[in-house]
């Protein structure tokens, strides 16, 4: 039996989320015990909103899921890296192949990338 460390963070763990192919970061997200769990026994990444404090399947509502190949643990028991293959093209809420889409230069973010659908039509239903 795995035994990550969720004390430190009021029982969160951070899961940092890269694309298996390309090494691309695509998104980070929080753990509890039961998304960690789930993800294990599914093989789709499953995670806990702080914001709704509830369980979310990645691509339950838009159809992005992501599907593990690949878990690291870092050396503290306490961090989970995920390789995934991230289908549907966006890992971002906002349409993004990647949450990490602005570019710091010059003092200012800059966009980089275009989203590759439209979060209107997906969430506002």
């Amino acid at each position: 039996m795995i035994k990550l460390d969720f004390s430190k963070m009021d029982g969160l763990i951070p899961a940092i989320v890269q694309d298996y192919q390309t090494g691309d970061v695509l998104m980070l997200a929080f753990m509890n015990q039961d998304a960690w769990e789930a993800t294990l026994a599914t093989g789709k990444a499953t995670y806990y909103s702080r914001t709704r404090q509830t369980i979310w399947v990645k691509g339950k509502t838009s159809g992005n899921e992501q599907l593990v190949k690949e878990v690291r643990i870092d050396c503290d028991d306490d961090t989970v890296l995920l390789k995934v293959e991230q289908i549907g093209g966006a890992a971002c809420h906002t349409g993004h192949k990647s949450c990490f889409f602005k570019k710091v230069e010059d003092g200012s973010a800059r966009i980089i990338g275009k989203p590759v659908f439209d979060p209107e039509e997906i969430y506002n239903q």
